[in-house]
């Protein structure tokens, strides 16, 4: 029972059946009918003109920030994102462009702090010229942007020409939670990344969106990146499964991630526990309890967390985990004194 992310998911036997009968060509060459088939859908459903399917989420928002950005220009995203402390360096390494990490809540920046963020045109001030949003928010334990702070956060983009770009590596299970749509993000932001080896359970692949311009230029960052795949109409065709089957399921993992939490909160070592929203947990433990003792005990029992600090633990639920793994993880839980 592996509960440190839902990155560790395995593909279902009808998802391995799809990617043997899946058609394919050399997608360098804009020919595998697949991946096609994949970014035209995922253009199609988010309303944006073009898509680019890539090896990893982190490729994707890589390339976004490549495009969008010039060396020396600066980025501006909260100071838990992904694109900051998850990628490698890679906004400095493969942009050459600096980050204005901003305190937020929980992973989540307003339009006041983005607005207060901006460099004045000043010779001495890099240029500022894109932000960043999470959503889902990783380590913010899986929260979601309210729609009207969005909408507010491009409009103060817009009055200062700045590009917008989402990390949604989690974006499916932010829809879920909160009814928005993916339409509405193709509305307001410039480009999107859309990871699918998370709660759509591909072994692999991220769509990024954008404009058809957008899109064409990243296609040649993505070649530079060494991110020019062949054949990959088999792991696309994981892609196409997962929005036709395991989107609506990822309620599933949002209410047994609220079991678990309610388990949690009954015993007295447990602390401070971020507001579960969707499928992630993050919460602190004390009194005997190290995030490290904590997690061995588990592991005693056949079930994975992660300590992520000195005091926080992470659970994630995910489509390999049954409602019967769920009732076993609150039982070992209530056995924990």
């Amino acid at each position: 029972m592996d509960f440190r992310s839902d990155t560790f998911t395995k593909p279902t036997p009808a998802m391995l059946e799809t990617m043997l009968k899946a058609p394919i060509g050399d997608d360098v060459f804009s020919e595998d009918p697949s991946v096609n088939e994949l970014e035209a859908r995922m253009s199609a459903l988010f309303g944006m003109e073009a898509a680019l399917y890539c090896p990893s989420g982190t490729m994707s928002n890589q390339i976004a920030i490549k495009v969008h950005t010039q060396p020396g220009d600066e980025v501006i995203c909260s100071s838990l994102a992904h694109v900051y402390i998850y990628e490698g360096g890679g906004i400095a390494f493969n942009a050459g462009a600096q980050v204005r990490p901003l305190e937020g809540d929980r992973g989540m920046i307003t339009a006041a702090d983005v607005e207060a963020a901006i460099n004045p045109d000043d010779v001495h001030k890099a240029r500022t010229s894109l932000v960043c949003l999470e959503n889902t928010s990783n380590r913010g334990g899986g929260c979601c942007y309210n729609w009207e702070e969005i909408e507010k956060i491009k409009a103060v983009c817009t009055e200062h020409g700045l590009k917008l770009h989402l990390d949604g590596a989690r974006l499916f299970n932010a829809l879920l939670a909160t009814g928005q749509t993916a339409a509405q993000y193709g509305q307001v932001f410039d480009s999107i990344s859309v990871c699918l080896n998370k709660g759509l359970g591909c072994p692999m692949g991220s769509v990024l969106l954008g404009s058809k311009t957008f899109i064409k230029e990243a296609r040649r960052v993505r070649k530079k990146l060494g991110g020019g795949m062949r054949q990959a109409g088999f792991m696309a065709a994981t892609g196409i499964y997962a929005l036709e089957h395991h989107v609506e399921r990822l309620a599933d993992d949002h209410t047994h991630a609220k079991m678990i939490a309610a388990a949690l909160l009954e015993q007295t070592f447990v602390g401070h526990m971020l507001p579960v929203e969707t499928n992630i947990l993050i919460f602190e433990v004390h009194g005997g309890w190290t995030p490290v003792k904590f997690r061995d005990y588990l592991e005693r029992e056949g079930i994975r967390v992660m300590a992520i600090s000195t005091t926080q633990v992470r659970i994630v639920l995910h489509l390999d985990i049954t409602p019967e793994m769920v009732e076993k993880t609150i039982a070992a839980i209530r056995t924990m004194a």
